[in-house]
């Protein structure tokens, strides 16, 4: 069934050849493709430009979205939600939260909102986001893909220097204490484990609201770790000059050997082409839950606890501002 796709960080690595397999194999879908800068002069929107210029008659919008801004969340969901309304976009089928952020060259980054920068564009916003427009879906449903990663598991990555964990007091996460020992890259990649630690127990709580409510059950939420992508922008993105080196002349030349003993370990067009199979339901069209690739996995066991899931359920519902006008989850403050 042909429904709108939309995807955040549109420009992303692995967003690039999502896109381009959503244009080659399912034509019959309108993206809604958002990126933070619209403009050509960032060289990824101009590939982004590029790649939908291949396909003649393609179905794809562009539109600017910066998820370190709740308000911009906010107002480009009710512009979505108003363009289904009325007729001008085709029901949604497909969510993929795919925007990423960490700094591990630097100290706290703090938004607007006063959220910590990591946790904000990686949890909190795409969470608003998601609640703001499951009243868009079709009837029949949809698919809400969350990016997760190895890292939300304590001991499975090898950046790991201080374990992620969601604590007692969640304001920890939003809104954390300063590193006193300036330990940017250990602090840093525990700010993003932990946003992917939230990610992943948010989908399982997001899944039980969906399944009780009578009119967004068919819609389905998962997790999915992508792998490590060898060709990502990533490690060479607000990082120490080491992983830089790494990323260039390790890791990218030296891949297919690597992942002799990572097999996680791969390209971002193998990554999009499992992306785009979870988002179109071409793959495990009712699964709900965590997934290693293409595969259904077990996350970690912090975010399998019930009693956290739904605390942290509550406490989204309020860093996101959302109200019961603002989401058709009827259940969401149950």
């Amino acid at each position: 069934m042909a429904g709108t796709i939309i995807i955040t960080a549109a420009n992303s690595s692995l967003a690039l050849p999502s896109v381009d397999n959503l244009l080659s194999e399912f034509p019959q879908h309108t993206l809604v493709l958002t990126v933070r800068n619209l403009w050509d002069a960032d060289l990824n929107t101009k590939k982004l430009r590029a790649i939908i210029a291949k396909y003649s008659g393609a179905k794809a919008l562009i539109h600017q979205l910066d998820l370190a801004n709740l308000s911009d969340v906010h107002v480009f969901g009710d512009l979505i939600a108003d363009k289904v309304e009325h007729g001008s976009l085709p029901p949604l089928t497909g969510l993929i939260c795919n925007a990423f952020h960490w700094n591990l060259s630097g100290g706290l980054e703090m938004t607007e909102d006063g959220y910590e920068k990591t946790f904000q564009i990686n949890h909190i916003a795409q969470a608003a986001l998601v609640l703001r427009l499951l009243g868009s879906f079709s009837p029949d449903g949809g698919r809400v893909v969350l990016l997760a990663s190895d890292a939300h598991w304590p001991g499975k990555n090898g950046l790991e220097k201080y374990p992620p964990t969601i604590p007692e007091e969640l304001e920890l996460l939003s809104n954390p204490a300063p590193d006193p020992n300036s330990d940017n890259m250990g602090r840093g990649f525990q700010k993003y484990a932990n946003s992917k630690l939230a990610v992943v127990t948010w989908m399982y709580a997001l899944n039980h609201h969906l399944e009780k409510d009578s009119k967004s059950r068919n819609i389905t939420a998962v997790a999915i770790n992508p792998g490590n992508l060898s060709d990502s922008r990533a490690l060479r993105t607000n990082t120490p000059m080491m992983l830089v080196l790494m990323s260039r002349f390790i890791i990218g030349p030296l891949w297919y050997l690597l992942s002799f003993g990572d097999p996680t370990l791969r390209r971002t067009t193998d990554a999009a082409t499992d992306l785009v199979a979870l988002a179109t339901r071409k793959a495990y069209a009712e699964a709900r839950g965590y997934f290693t690739l293409l595969k259904p996995d077990i996350s970690a066991p912090e975010s399998r606890e019930e009693q956290r899931q739904q605390k942290l359920w509550t406490k989204t519902l309020q860093w996101a501002k959302i109200t019961p006008e603002t989401t058709a989850l009827t259940n969401a403050f149950k």
